[in-house]
């Protein structure tokens, strides 16, 4: 008689069907699980600490005293309102500089299109606290390069040109925001056929005529949208109303809750004071939203009609004139500057044989120990949250696409992904603040921190980027290999991965460069032993070495555009102007 050893968990006639359905189950599962519990851990708790704490006072009890505090001052209702009257002007001449450079390059015969594409897009590559410094040195009191020649022309004892005034700051923020309404407005008119110009044209109305009445009415909403998104920038910006508001003695938001942080930090004044911010960015973001995606331009000219450029006549050399006049103040005279104080010994000695040196571009990249520690620190943070973010969002963006979950869950992922694009950066800083100071994850002081934030604050980016490429895969392709009997990890690894390299190496690229330059999160997480070339060349201008600051931020330019020539060689010539406007 033979007798078969059994277990107990074999006798109770579980083990059989437990090992079937482990050996049938998909391992990936675990891989999904653990990426929608990331993701949920790096969205929501920061923001739900920060209003968590908004109602806390010291010892952790519930109080309404940090909302008290934060808008029973009159300097503080002060900064409210300069932030809306920045964002409100800044958004109205970026209107003015963007909508006629998109008509430009995109409806006339305008000569020199190149030139002006290649412009503006140095302008959206440039950091706008770096185009900043550049508007200092251009139009510092008596001492900036304006003011100089003006003297020297004139005979004055003084100069016309103060950067250190609210119309300063709106002039710069302008300067660096309009690229975003150039991207909107040109693809929108890019889909305008000319067969209801043609028509207009032929019942007599003129070229200026047919503009106003046909073809900016056809991309309202997109032009509204480009708006909303600009102000939204203007008001979450803190670099460079830090570089002017902060001497000129005024304070708009971000620069008023920076100053909260000032020892010893007023965290719960700070997370207070930030929520009319934030409400006011997912408002404005869910009607930009709403704008946006009304498509009314596709639907009456068609997808397939026929775009001829505008005849001008003599009108397009005026309008090549104004597009490189805004050329000019966003690009040229700034970049032309930056460069002098950087290869200066003194910048204010001007331009001479014997002014000339390398030492500050040296200093930066070898000789001194705190600057080359921060672009360390800078690349090696930068890269890794790139691929954090990266690895996630392909997840999240797998998920969705090949229906793993309902369709409600995908919707919920797909929100918690994007939502970081609404908080400004420096609101998630504070988020993050009061997330990560203390127990159980004490992450403040430490390079982690930082990693956390860069990858949550551009996880948006990547997540559009590894949506648009994995529907871009069929997913027969992983179908077949299944039936062939390989798993969903063996489709992936071999299908999926293989196809996405030259899209993630784009997407790695459009992550990294932002990441690189991030200043209004890192302002409030670094610590001594944690610091990055953007915090560091905001605390140069403190000092008022301009040699130093123009040679960190001409390094971190030289870096940006060699990883914009790349993604050019993979990608494509649109891949930095288009795919970074989420």
């Amino acid at each position: 008689m033979a007798f078969v050893k059994t277990t107990p968990l074999q006798e109770a006639g579980l083990q059989p069907g437990f090992g079937q359905r482990w050996r049938h189950w998909d391992k990936t599962s675990l891989v999904w699980l653990a990426a929608i519990v990331i993701l949920a851990f790096l969205v929501l708790n920061p923001l739900l600490r920060l209003l968590v704490v908004s109602f806390q006072d010291d010892a952790g009890g519930f109080t309404l005293a940090n909302y008290v505090g934060a808008y029973s001052r009159s300097r503080y209702l002060e900064a409210l309102g300069n932030s809306l009257v920045l964002g409100l002007s800044a958004g109205a001449l970026c209107l003015v500089f963007g909508v006629p450079l998109a008509w430009a390059l995109s409806r006339t015969d305008m000569p020199w299109k190149g030139l002006v594409w290649i412009s503006i897009l140095g302008t959206f590559i440039i950091p706008p606290y770096l185009g900043a410094v550049g508007w200092i040195l251009l139009a510092g009191p008596n001492a900036g390069w304006l003011n100089r020649a003006w003297m020297a022309l004139t005979g004055a004892d003084s100069g016309p040109f103060n950067i250190y005034s609210m119309p300063g700051l709106v002039l710069v923020v302008a300067c660096y925001s309009f690229p975003y309404v150039f991207v909107l407005t040109k693809s929108a008119l890019d889909l305008v056929s000319s067969e209801m110009e043609d028509a207009a044209n032929i019942l007599g109305a003129g070229n200026l005529r047919t503009t106003f009445l046909i073809t900016l009415p056809l991309v309202l909403p997109a032009i509204l949208g480009a708006f909303i998104l600009v102000f939204l920038e203007a008001i979450a910006l803190f670099g460079s109303p830090a570089l002017i508001a902060l001497p000129a003695r005024f304070h708009v938001v971000t620069t008023q809750l920076w100053q909260f942080f000032e020892f010893p930090p007023k965290i719960g004044l700070a997370a207070a004071y930030a929520m009319p911010l934030l409400m006011i960015t997912i408002l404005l973001f869910w009607v930009q939203r709403r704008i946006t995606h009304r498509k009314g331009y596709v639907s009456l000219t068609g997808k397939g009609g026929e775009r001829r450029p505008v005849p001008l006549g003599p009108w397009r050399w005026p309008l090549l004139a104004f597009c490189l006049a805004v050329c000019t103040l966003s690009f040229f005279m700034p970049l032309v500057v930056i460069c002098q104080a950087a290869f200066a010994k003194a910048w204010g000695r001007g331009f001479s044989l014997d002014n000339l040196t390398l030492r500050n571009i040296y200093a930066v990249v070898v000789d001194n120990d705190l600057t080359r520690t921060a672009t360390w620190h800078t690349f090696l943070y930068a890269g890794t949250a790139s691929l954090f973010a990266l690895a996630l969002a392909l997840c999240i963006a797998y998920i969705t696409n090949r229906q793993l979950v309902n369709r409600h869950v995908a919707g919920v992922l797909g929100f918690l992904t994007m939502a970081p694009f609404v908080v400004p950066g420096i609101v998630l800083a504070i988020g993050f603040y009061a997330a990560y100071t203390r127990p159980p994850l004490l992450l403040y002081g430490t390079a982690w921190i930082l990693i956390l934030a860069f990858a949550t604050r551009f996880l948006p980016i990547a997540f559009v980027n590894s949506n648009a490429a994995i529907r871009s895969i069929n997913p027969e392709l992983e179908e077949a290999v299944r039936t062939l009997g390989g798993s969903r990890l063996t489709a992936i690894r071999h299908v999926v991965l293989p196809v996405l390299k030259r899209s993630m190496a784009g997407a790695f690229i459009l992550v990294f460069i932002p990441a690189t330059r991030e200043l209004s999160t890192a302002i409030f997480l670094y610590s001594i032993n944690t610091q990055v070339l953007s915090v560091l060349l905001f605390d140069k201008s403190d000092e008022g070495n301009f040699e130093m600051l123009a040679s960190i931020g001409l390094v971190l330019v030289v870096i940006t555009v060699s990883l914009i020539l790349l993604g050019f060689r993979l990608m494509g010539r649109d891949f930095m102007m288009r795919r970074t406007v989420v």
